[in-house]
């Protein structure tokens, strides 16, 4: 293990080129053993990363995350700050992740491009598609009925 206080570095890690690691703050920095991180990825201050975990091109990890063993995060994702994110997840290319995850399993986030208010109106109604879905099942059951009595 390499260990530049405060920034600890575990064996048989691979960090690509122009790859920024910062020293911790508050704590150390903690990059575990067999960790692969890509070209031009950025680990944040206090960050912990997990072993055997591989971090793909461009992305960018905020101060004080953690995250597990054996998780793989592909390319262009952003982690926000102060989350945790448990052992063997997987998280596609392209990725925000606003929140700690706590369960394992591959985790996914974001549209193709289309223009800001386009883009607003398409978030706000796949935020609702849940509460939709169930509100057209009530309808659809109601008008079944209205055909049986208009059949009848």
């Amino acid at each position: 293990m390499i260990s530049w206080e405060p920034v600890n570095i575990g064996n048989n890690v691979e960090v690509g080129a122009s790859t920024t690691i910062d020293r911790g703050a508050i704590e150390n920095t903690q990059i575990g053993h067999g960790v692969k991180i890509d070209n031009q990825v950025q680990i944040a201050h206090n960050v912990v990363i997990g072993d055997n975990t591989a971090i793909a091109a461009s992305t960018a990890i905020a101060g004080s995350t953690k995250i597990g063993s054996s998780c793989t995060i592909s390319g262009g994702v952003c982690i926000a700050g102060h989350l945790t994110i448990v052992d063997r997840v997987h998280i596609t290319g392209m990725s925000m992740i606003s929140n700690s995850i706590d369960e394992e399993g591959s985790y996914s986030s974001g549209m193709g491009m289309e223009p800001t208010a386009k883009w607003r109106r398409t978030v706000a109604r796949v935020r609702r598609i849940d509460e939709m879905a169930k509100q057209f099942l009530q309808l659809k059951q109601q008008v079944n009925k209205l055909l049986e009595k208009v059949d009848k």
